[in-house]
């Protein structure tokens, strides 16, 4: 929930009274429309949370624009984490940059709906962050010919290890360390006990690093 002002109760819960009275220093025209029962202005509310940073009208469209927000993000296929997230920060950024609607260019709405959007490709772009190019090494740093040449043979060395070892041992080791499955991961794929997996494995890495000298 957010928590811009503690007498904001929880949108999401069903439970919650949205009609119920609250503790405000200030009154006006936001506690006049908030008792209007008959219909919202959400353009004339968000214009007095822009002049006049007024609570009681920030109260009526949080009330009903987050949980709106955070539906419409997961028809749009967000989980429900981020959604009530992006939902939140959102409604953040309505309190905050409320001075730069402009009902000339747009609903409050579709203004709301349009930070609530961003909020959540801002969200998606946070978690695929583009994969790095290629590292190489730095000139200064440069393997010498003659390491280049003794990681080779090591690693012609380690392949060969591996195919000598027995069947059972070596497709473990495989599923291991070139699937990167874990113990447990390797036991719901084959069916085998976590403890012959692990005496499997040990054995096989003793036979590889004798093989590696």
């Amino acid at each position: 929930m957010l928590k811009l002002f503690d007498d904001i109760e929880n949108p999401y819960s069903p439970s919650g009274d949205r009609s119920g009275s609250i503790s405000m220093h200030s009154t006006g025209m936001g506690q006049r429309i908030l008792s209007d029962n008959k219909g919202h202005d959400w353009e004339e509310l968000l214009l007095m949370v822009s002049n006049d940073k007024d609570r009681v009208a920030f109260r009526q469209l949080f009330n009903h624009f987050a949980p709106r927000i955070k539906s419409f993000l997961m028809k749009a296929g967000a989980d429900p984490t981020m959604a009530e997230e992006c939902s939140q920060e959102a409604m953040a950024t309505v309190w905050n940059k409320a001075h730069l609607f402009d009902p000339a260019r747009a609903s409050a709405s579709t203004w709301i709906f349009t930070i609530a959007r961003n909020k959540r490709i801002d969200a998606i772009r946070k978690i695929r962050r583009p994969e790095p190019d290629e590292l190489t090494w730095p000139d200064e740093i440069e393997p010498a010919q003659e390491d280049a040449l003794e990681l080779k043979q090591q690693s012609e060395i380690l392949a060969d290890a591996i195919q000598n070892l027995p069947e059972k041992q070596r497709q473990l080791v495989e599923k291991a360390f070139f699937k990167e499955l874990s113990h447990s991961e390797i036991a719901l794929e084959t069916g085998l006990p976590l403890g012959t997996i692990k005496s499997r494995i040990r054995l096989a890495l003793e036979r590889l690093r004798h093989a590696m000298g």
